[in-house]
């Protein structure tokens, strides 16, 4: 899988860049550099069982051990003292991430009920793009049976594009099934 998308980088996307945005060289083209998925735990922090299940999750999900987030302050309004868990994430690079960027595409995306793309507007103006997923289920790792209540996933693309045209362009060509406005 990681050798077909990055011989489709290659042999199509990069020329198709080239002519599309007139790069004079072909390092120009821009390229995902890491994909982090990382998610919050809320409640589950005050739980080690749901923490435990949550960073499981995301390893099976990812195929990489997830690093834990504490909280860097107290927050009494939250109820979190500083060095309590609040989440875990993920950065895959290379092979890893173009795996998951084709599971993404390819597989949990089309699986979203009532899918009509996704929204083209989560581009932060430097070429990097941001998606939540509101559940685990799509995910075809996860069994129904093993879940104990339904989190979201937070996944940020990072890219070596200078504009959101160009990271627009790049992951269209990756296959992203954007929203039509």
């Amino acid at each position: 899988m990681q050798k077909d998308i990055q011989t489709l980088y290659r042999e199509k996307i990069i020329p198709k860049m080239v002519n599309d945005f007139g790069y004079k060289n072909i390092e120009q083209v821009p390229k995902i550099i890491k994909i982090s998925v990382n998610r919050g735990l809320g409640d589950a922090s005050k739980n080690s069982k749901e923490l435990d299940a949550s960073l499981k999750e995301i390893a099976i999900i990812t195929g990489q051990q997830p690093s834990i987030n504490l909280a860097r302050k107290s927050v009494a309004g939250f109820k979190i003292r500083d060095g309590m868990a609040v989440g875990g994430s993920v950065t895959l690079r290379k092979g890893q991430m173009y795996n998951f960027l084709n599971k993404l595409v390819n597989i949990v995306l089309p699986r979203i009920r009532d899918f009509r793309g996704i929204n083209p507007n989560g581009f932060d103006g430097r070429g990097n793009y941001n998606l939540g997923l509101t559940e685990q289920l799509m995910f075809p790792e996860i069994s129904y049976d093993d879940v104990t209540i339904l989190r979201g996933l937070d996944i940020s693309i990072v890219t070596t594009a200078q504009t959101d045209e160009e990271a627009f362009a790049l992951l269209k060509e990756f296959g992203m099934p954007f929203k039509s406005s």
